[in-house]
């Protein structure tokens, strides 16, 4: 019996795999849900679903970029899964994989998806380097004040108390007060 396992991917817990799922309930017999970023080294529930896959099932993804990190991936991916009788139905635009026609789009939509995947990370980089270029502080905040990393490093110098000790005081690991003062005593970043 032809079996129909669908693998679904969004990158991170705020995003939701809703359109997802709505738009492969009907067309497959069971859901794989994976919060994971594609680019990630080892994807579990991915590699589940392909060890479960026996000859004659079809692998349903709702578009190419849910399941393959390029086109390279896609079509090896693609080639690994012929060889042992498995089926992939892109259900996003219901390609049919037993035609050649069908192979050439899917060639096609995973050189579209790398090349979209390629131009997020560039604007993303773009963006970054535009904030740092008006001044804009990126990541997390800092866990003390200028004030704090100058008065704990004082009492350290002063042997009025240790690292671990001002650490402990607020909250934070000994590492991070270790880092926040040597950042202070490098001086504004270039």
């Amino acid at each position: 019996m032809t079996r129909r396992i669908a693998y679904l991917r969004v990158s991170t817990a705020e995003q939701r795999p809703d359109r997802q799922i709505l738009g492969l309930r009907h067309v497959a017999d069971e859901l794989h849900l994976e919060t994971l970023s594609a680019v990630a080294r080892k994807r579990p529930v991915y590699d589940e679903v392909i060890a479960r896959l026996r000859p004659g099932d079809v692998l349903v993804v709702w578009a190419l970029d849910r399941a393959f990190r390029s086109v390279r991936d896609a079509a090896n991916q693609l080639f690994q899964l012929q060889e042992r009788g498995i089926r992939i139905h892109i259900a996003s635009v219901r390609l049919d994989m037993d035609t050649a026609y069908g192979r050439w789009q899917y060639n096609t939509l995973s050189a579209n998806a790398q090349y979209e995947r390629e131009n997020l990370i560039e604007r993303t980089k773009e963006g970054i380097e535009a904030a740092r270029a008006r001044g804009k502080r990126l990541g997390r905040p800092p866990k003390l004040t200028p004030v704090q990393v100058f008065d704990a490093h004082y009492r350290i110098e002063t042997k009025q108390a240790t690292r671990v000790q001002i650490a402990a005081e607020h909250g934070i690991q000994p590492w991070t007060l270790t880092r926040a003062i040597n950042r202070s005593m490098a001086g504004p970043a270039n």
